[in-house]
């Protein structure tokens, strides 16, 4: 296996280990009532230091935060420092202990939290408007290109995507009895070695690896079949949300300032990852690129065209909560989602908006 694969592996085994005690303290803080005033503000801000949870190793899928901090967005914004702290992690463990303010995400993983721990904890915004989730296999193989083409098929899925893929199935009118479930670790080996006919894989990153090899492939990407959850999500507390609302607007301000320039120049946050916030990862330079160029694709929609990067339209949310049920997550949009703080960045500052030029 290699060592990225390796660490993916690392990254899903403590997906949600240690949830549920996280939980339970964040819930024994949580502000019962918002704040009539917030601390946070002032006419020249100074919101000191801020921990980051990423969601994953220091590759090229946190170009727009390392942008965001070379070119001093951050700064900008009112932060002395912004600390960002690698994973594997889904940052519900981190914000309930209060080692980080802000944690990139999933909506599973918070949804989850949620529901079934009652984390008082809250999606801001959204990195992805589309989920990197798919079927990948290869042309030459099973070549899955429709939910139907899983019929009789060996599909290699990881525990931690388990549930998620019977939502696939649920979502697409297909019982689990009609094909083949084979538990398999992240590394694609499996499906290369005609173990599986397909392999629940990463559109940025098993995907990619496989094509730079030479090797056809076709996907399945959850988001177009069925499951068009949102993914790399920022998430707060509801006491920080409510009691720091400023500092929350001054960071989603600086991020999608840095995510803007992300989109405008792919090789700028691949640099940066392989250069010095991933430097220590001996990441391949082709690779970074073409992850920095696909991820891209997953963090523009018809949506933030139109009002911003970051948001998330009732219609998506609605979407996400509905994949969610799928996976046997249920809530309501409201429970899960605070899109307020966003609609005020751009409300005072329109020209946030306009990212395509």
């Amino acid at each position: 296996m290699s060592i990225l694969s390796s660490r993916r592996a690392r990254r899903a085994a403590a997906a949600l280990a240690g949830t549920a005690l996280a939980v339970a303290a964040l819930v024994g803080c949580s502000s019962s009532s918002a704040s009539s005033s917030d601390p946070s503000a002032s006419a020249a801000a100074d919101y000191g230091d801020l921990t980051v949870q990423l969601s994953w190793i220091k590759n090229e899928e946190f170009a727009g935060e390392y942008i965001a901090d070379s070119k001093g967005y951050y700064k900008e914004a009112g932060f002395s420092s912004v600390n960002l702290v690698p994973g594997p992690s889904t940052g519900v463990a981190e914000l309930a202990s209060g080692t980080a303010t802000v944690a990139l995400s999933d909506s599973v993983s918070v949804g989850a939290a949620v529901a079934n721990e009652g984390a008082p904890v809250k999606i801001i915004g959204a990195t992805f408007q589309k989920n990197p989730f798919t079927i990948l296999s290869l042309k030459s193989g099973g070549n899955i290109s429709t939910p139907a083409d899983l019929k009789g098929k060996k599909i290699g899925v990881q525990d931690s995507n388990a549930s998620l893929f019977k939502a696939l199935l649920s979502a697409n009118g297909i019982d689990p009895s009609e094909l083949t479930i084979v538990p398999v670790q992240y590394d694609p080996a499996p499906l290369v070695n005609g173990e599986v006919d397909g392999f629940v894989a990463y559109l940025t990153n098993e995907a990619i690896t496989l094509e730079m090899k030479g090797i056809a492939t076709t996907n399945l990407p959850f988001a177009e079949n069925g499951l068009p959850f949102v993914a790399e999500t920022v998430a707060a507390t509801d006491d920080t949300i409510a009691n720091k609302r400023e500092m929350l607007k001054a960071f989603l301000k600086a991020e999608i300032r840095g995510w803007k320039d992300a989109l405008a120049d792919p090789q700028e946050g691949a640099d940066l990852a392989m250069s010095t916030y991933g430097a220590d990862l001996g990441l391949d330079p082709a690779k970074t690129l073409a992850g920095s160029k696909a991820q891209n694709e997953l963090v523009v929609s018809d949506e933030t065209v139109a009002n911003g990067l970051f948001t998330i339209s009732d219609k998506l949310q609605s979407m996400t909560i509905e994949s969610l049920a799928g996976a046997g997550i249920t809530l309501k949009a409201s429970d899960l989602f605070d899109l307020s703080l966003l609609s005020e960045v751009y409300a005072e500052d329109p020209s946030l908006v306009a990212y395509a030029g």
